[in-house]
């Protein structure tokens, strides 16, 4: 009986293994997602943002860029330029970082994550494309989706509407 426990135990594991390696196979074929290396991104992307997108930082609140900035256009992952939100997404949430209530797309752009860190149970969200890290999602949003993705301005970049 213990033979038939530690075979069915050590067939789920290769079954396991066999089922994320197919994953990771597919991840890899699909064209849109970026991979590089340390030393790549590092030379494409300023310390701070650095700091922020690929060791999963955060800037101080109230020192971003588009925290206040309400003008129309759209806002595209600071890494690899992948479009993540809408000036029509974006709030005033006065948490002092840029706050949006969804996401482009039909949730394909940004990967949601549960974070246990510094002993706090959130949802981190990244890019979908490059994986760079943008913030959290809260499920305190004043408008009807009641999500608030809130993001880091170093992790973003906009582009004005018409450009």
């Amino acid at each position: 009986m213990k033979k038939l426990i530690l075979f069915v135990f050590f067939l789920s594991i290769f079954i396991a293994g066999s089922c994320q390696q197919q994953i990771n196979n597919i991840n890899k074929m699909d064209h849109n997602k970026i991979t590089k290396t340390d030393a790549e991104w590092k030379k494409e992307l300023t310390p701070e943002q650095y700091h922020v997108l690929r060791e999963k930082g955060t800037e101080p609140a109230y020192t971003g860029e588009y925290t206040d900035n309400f003008k129309k256009g759209k806002y595209v992952c600071g890494a690899c330029g992948y479009e993540l939100f809408t000036s029509d997404m974006k709030f005033e949430s006065h948490c002092g970082w840029p706050s949006f209530d969804k996401e482009v797309g039909v949730g394909d752009h940004v990967i949601k994550k549960k974070d246990m860190s510094f002993g706090m149970v959130r949802t981190e969200i990244m890019c979908a494309r490059c994986g760079g890290h943008l913030g959290h999602i809260f499920d305190d949003g004043p408008t009807a989706t009641g999500q608030r993705y809130c993001v880091n301005s170093l992790s973003i970049k906009f582009i004005p509407e018409g450009k």
